[in-house]
């Protein structure tokens, strides 16, 4: 049984940071990719950035791109999305995926993941 835990989300002013964290329950994290997908009310659901399963690949959506920085601690079980220059457009509910492939790399395609977490808000005033 796969379970996912989002944390640190929370309410910041325009240009501040957060950093989000995924820890994963159950068997072999270490050999899945991970992303984090955000949805906003009345958008679809946006990929915002995807890590390899062993760490050495980094994938970001254009909107993101330069600002938030993903990384995995295969040891903890955890990924975690550190979120700077943070902008009101920002504002959505994140959550954390695991791709459903191991040894693979990762995909922008939320339909290509199969565990999701509970998601956390980020909520970014201007």
């Amino acid at each position: 049984q796969v379970q996912l835990v989002e944390s640190g989300g929370g309410s910041v002013q325009a240009g501040g940071s957060l950093r989000l964290s995924c820890a994963a329950s159950g068997v072999s994290f270490s050999i899945y990719a991970m992303g984090w997908f955000r949805q906003a009310p009345g958008k679809d659901r946006e990929f915002v950035a995807a890590i390899s399963w062993s760490g050495s690949n980094t994938y970001y959506g254009d909107s993101v791109k330069g600002r938030f920085t993903l990384s995995r601690d295969n040891a903890k079980n955890t990924v975690y999305l550190q979120m700077t220059s943070l902008k009101p457009e920002d504002t959505a509910v994140y959550y954390c995926a695991r791709f459903k492939y191991p040894y693979s790399q990762p995909q922008s395609d939320y339909a290509d993941y199969g565990y999701w977490g509970q998601g956390t808000q980020v909520t970014v005033s201007s």
